[in-house]
């Protein structure tokens, strides 16, 4: 009899349970389940790391040189075409602070010429402008296949920044080699696509434009001086998701990024675009683009703070 009763008793604890889960089932809600509750929630689990291989660095910083401070040839991971190189005052600080295993220092090796009256011989704006961004697209792209846990800072120089800001355009607007959310940041220094309230301007308020935005409707002429240099204008997306983490720097009175908006004497504009001398040969320790300290020192200490966020 006590072991008919017994099972009597499991029967309606199981009935009972049934009952429960089919009540809750029904009502759209599941059951507690134990070892699986809100706070063990699968959909809550931090998303995996990207495996890669052990070489791959953490972060790899892109330099790209100005017009004369890079060749075809050099070698990207110890630039040797121009032992003044602006690029080499960031450069070499971050070589010799971080492992390149750790933080990989990348050069980008093209032919930074500048066809003009003054030197037919050597390659168009046009075309060396079209082969560094060929080379940077590449390498961010074979990084990013290799090493897809690898995030990128992007900096550049004149002729450099200006390839530079373009695939950063691109990235931003979601068309460029890797995606937004793997470049840390962006620096752009004498920037000839600079325009005013686009990217972020750490140092002195500037009124004038890039040279390629001032000359644009003037771009036919400007090339009687320096033949295959089109000016392209604006950037045609504001550099996208990077916008607020792309910085302009660019020196007061400077021809290149800080040229006067009106065209009245393009041939003479077009002169001193050619020539790139005065303060846009000064970034390494002029004054007075950053109250305080110069081009190079707050590009260092910026990019330390992105290596190691």
């Amino acid at each position: 009899m006590l072991t008919i009763l017994a099972v009597l008793a499991v029967l309606v604890l199981i009935v009972g349970g049934a009952m429960t889960w089919l009540q809750t089932t029904e009502d759209g809600a599941l059951p507690d389940v134990p070892g699986l509750t809100d706070e063990a929630s699968p959909d809550d689990e931090p998303p995996a790391e990207p495996e890669q291989p052990a070489w791959c660095p953490r972060v790899e910083f892109i330099s790209a040189p100005g017009t004369w401070e890079s060749a075809p040839d050099d070698d990207p991971m110890n630039p040797q075409a121009n032992p003044y190189s602006f690029m080499l005052s960031i450069t070499q600080p971050l070589r010799d602070t971080y492992e390149p295993d750790d933080v990989k220092v990348w050069t980008l090796p093209y032919t930074a010429q500048f066809k003009n009256i003054n030197a037919e011989h050597e390659m168009s704006y046009d075309e060396s402008r079209s082969e560094g961004t060929s080379r940077l697209n590449g390498e961010l792209g074979y990084m990013n296949e290799e090493c897809p846990g690898t995030d990128f800072i992007l900096a550049g120089f004149s002729q450099g920044a200006v390839i530079v800001g373009d695939v950063a355009d691109q990235i931003g607007a979601g068309l460029g080699p890797v995606p937004a959310d793997k470049i840390r940041g962006v620096a752009l220094v004498a920037d000839g696509r600079r325009e005013n309230g686009v990217g972020v301007n750490p140092g002195n308020p500037l009124s004038g434009i890039g040279a390629e935005i001032a000359l644009e409707t003037v771009s036919n002429l400007v090339q009687v001086v320096v033949p295959g240099a089109t000016m392209r204008g604006t950037r045609p997306h504001g550099f996208g998701e990077l916008a607020d983490r792309t910085m302009q720097f660019c020196a007061p009175n400077d021809s290149i990024c800080d040229a006067p908006q009106d065209i009245s004497n393009a041939l003479g504009r077009a002169l001193d675009l050619a020539a790139a001398d005065g303060v846009h040969a000064q970034y390494a320790s002029n004054p007075n683009v950053i109250p305080g300290t110069t081009t190079p020192e707050w590009i260092v200490d910026w990019s330390h703070g992105l290596i190691n966020q």
